[in-house]
């Protein structure tokens, strides 16, 4: 495939993994549980099915995570990419309502609605809910996406059509634990 010329004009501009929610001070937590997925080592490239439903399957990769602190009544996950060219990261799921019993979630979990009990999803990318894959801009280089998973010691409880500002409006002073996993996908 050719060069894309605007991605190489867009490569050293990147929204920066300083804007992640990871990062926000109201939601440090101690990183006191893990997050792993069978399709992808943490840093590793996200295999092609999971990519964006323009160009591939979109299909969410199956996460498993080890047990969250002991009072964790729900587990929040935020996937965003911080690579993008532009100022904020892009949503790539935003979903409420996980149970900690569960030890992860199975392949395609996070479409809408989820097969999962009691699994919301807010709006990501492009106002749309449930996994939006990987899809960057060809020729801008790798891009990051960056699975946040954090422990809760209350339900989060945002009405049905929430955004990123109103679950970490929700969430803050609320996360007791958090895991991370990050991938990386590339068009060349």
């Amino acid at each position: 495939m050719p060069t894309n010329p605007l991605g190489v004009a867009l490569r050293n501009r990147r929204a920066g993994h300083h804007t992640l929610v990871w990062a926000r001070p109201d939601l440090q937590a101690p990183e006191n549980f893990t997050l792993t997925s069978p399709a992808f080592d943490h840093g590793a490239p996200i295999p092609e099915k999971h990519r964006g439903r323009l160009f591939s399957a979109n299909i969410s990769p199956a996460l498993n995570w080890t047990h969250p602190p002991a009072d964790t009544v729900e587990l929040a996950l935020i996937v965003q990419d911080p690579d993008v060219p532009v100022g904020k990261p892009a949503i790539h799921a935003l979903t409420l309502g996980i149970d900690p019993a569960l030890n992860g979630i199975p392949e395609n979990a996070l479409v809408n609605p989820s097969p999962i009990p009691g699994i919301r999803h807010g709006k990501g990318a492009l106002g749309r809910r449930g996994w939006a894959g990987p899809m960057p801009i060809r020729s801008h280089g790798p891009h990051s996406y960056v699975f946040q998973l954090f422990a809760l010691d209350a339900a989060s409880g945002p009405a049905a059509d929430f955004t990123l500002d109103d679950v970490t409006a929700a969430i803050a002073g609320h996360a007791t634990g958090r895991a991370r996993l990050d991938g990386t996908y590339e068009i060349r």
